[in-house]
């Protein structure tokens, strides 16, 4: 069957698969990991496919159609997200215009979530298939070839008339070594050139070594929606595989993103990931996602098997906010954590979040004293942003915190993040400008910025990077993009 994967257009550069999805202010761009996963999957079965990312190629709709007018799709595969969901409904409307005989799923934690409200957006809109669709994707599509009923294929919801139909629930995957490497599909699919992360070298690539997180932070969409609150792993010596497949096959990749919401929720098998790429001398720079109670050892370890950065969501510096969020973290243990990474040598990029419960200005500032503590690499300072399925959304729904349920005001105009909570403590103006004048006071701090001037002088790689984010924020600033109230 022929299959068209694809990530719709929607506002320029629009991330569809970050956690937050925007167009984000540093420029970011995230690969369409699932959806390359699924495609993948879905070849190895004998299936024809087609892997298009409108937002990374820059292509508009009817560029697109044309290109895929003579490969006729049977089945159409589509991306969404919360902010983005009617757009890709409606881009979903004008493929089946085109193409009418195409089945059209849609995918992504926003269909989900809401399912039937999903589906009933639109009725060209045949299906949505929840969480993991890897195999629910190909189970459909050999189905459909077969012209066999669907009401077998677990994890799908779909229409049957003016019916919708939920299929039972697809069990997640338990040996994730059986599905190809995603770097295997942007290989032969995109452009690396097109994805950017601020914080990495350029060009990179994303692969996930493990799906799912088995901590409880009640904000966190990917494992309340998708993957699951325990840790998935795959084998170290596939893992390490992968590493290998790009260093040979992918030769202008200069960083490997480890986009595991926690990639050291298994520190034992952290640890022998990095003793394997030592073991097989591999010489490529990485990134990965921790949380803030890694302990020296590890850290250490990591630097020497290529590690170069770690992002930490500390979300607060204060520890009441952090319990009222379900972070299971410690402020005092963060400290530690932070002396330990620069012993390692390792860069730390931070994020602290406003608007959680029991937050206010003056807990805010508690944050900034502590960000300005542990002098991070670099300190991201953002709202609370919720998404449907998980326990912030529900939070802020049932305590009327939500201004609009319109999920298109979840971004401005331009595709930015826009922030639609209003608590007792902080209306979302303020969280907004408290987020943006602690990020300026951060990174206009004559401390930092001396000590980026040493970076560019020791380490001119680091120091190059540093160089384009720096000239970025100051034409944010100039553009009036980051405001200076508090």
């Amino acid at each position: 069957m022929k299959i068209l994967f694809f990530n719709p257009p929607f506002k320029g550069r629009f991330s569809r698969t970050s956690r937050s999805p925007a167009v984000t202010k540093g420029g970011t761009l995230y690969y369409p990991i699932w959806l390359a996963y699924a495609a993948g999957v879905s070849e190895e079965a004998g299936h024809e496919v087609r892997l298009i990312d409108a937002p990374a190629s820059g292509l508009s709709l009817s560029a697109i159609t044309s290109m895929v007018e003579t490969f006729t799709p049977e089945l159409i595969v589509i991306d969404t997200s919360t902010p983005s969901i009617y757009n890709d409904v409606r881009i979903a409307d004008e493929l089946k215009h085109c193409f009418p005989e195409s089945f059209i799923v849609l995918v992504g934690t926003h269909p989900s979530a809401l399912p039937d409200d999903t589906l009933q957006i639109s009725q060209y809109v045949d299906a949505v298939a929840m969480g993991e669709y890897d195999y629910t994707i190909c189970h459909l599509a050999n189905n459909l070839e077969r012209k066999m009923p669907i009401e077998d294929v677990n994890g799908l919801v779909f229409r049957r008339g003016v019916e919708i139909v939920h299929n039972l629930l697809r069990s997640r995957i338990k040996n994730l070594d059986e599905l190809p490497f995603v770097s295997k599909i942007y290989n032969k699919y995109l452009n690396p050139k097109a994805y950017f992360f601020a914080a990495a070298n350029y060009p990179m690539v994303m692969i996930m070594t493990g799906r799912g997180c088995p901590h409880k932070c009640f904000f966190c969409v990917y494992p309340q929606v998708f993957h699951g609150r325990y840790y998935r792993v795959r084998s170290v010596k596939n893992v390490v595989d992968e590493f290998e497949y790009i260093i040979n096959n992918m030769p202008g990749i200069r960083e490997i993103g480890i986009e595991d919401d926690c990639f050291t929720a298994n520190p034992n098998r952290a640890m022998e990931i990095c003793n394997l790429i030592i073991e097989r001398n591999l010489q490529i720079k990485w990134y990965c996602n921790v949380r803030g109670d890694v302990d020296y050892k590890l850290l250490k370890r990591m630097k020497q098997a290529g590690c170069r950065l770690v992002t930490v969501g500390f979300e607060s510096g204060c520890q009441p906010v952090l319990d009222g969020m379900n972070k299971g973290e410690h402020v005092e243990r963060y400290y530690q954590f932070a002396v330990d990474a620069r012993r390692a040598g390792l860069l730390v990029h931070g994020c602290i979040m406003t608007g959680n419960p029991g937050d206010t200005r003056e807990t805010l500032e508690k944050s900034y004293a502590f960000a300005k503590k542990i002098n991070c690499d670099s300190m991201q300072f953002y709202p609370l942003y919720v998404y449907p399925g998980t326990e912030a959304y529900e939070w802020a729904k049932k305590n009327g915190y939500l201004k609009t349920e319109d999920f298109s005001r979840w971004l401005t105009d331009e595709g930015l993040h826009n922030c639609v909570l209003n608590t007792p403590e902080l209306s979302s103006e303020d969280m907004v400008s408290l987020c943006d004048y602690y990020l300026r006071k951060y990174h206009l701090r004559p401390k930092y910025i001396y000590q980026k001037l040493l970076q560019l002088m020791f380490s001119p790689s680091e120091g190059y990077r540093s160089l384009k984010s720096g000239w970025a924020f100051f034409q944010k600033i100039i553009s009036g993009q980051l405001g200076n109230s508090k």
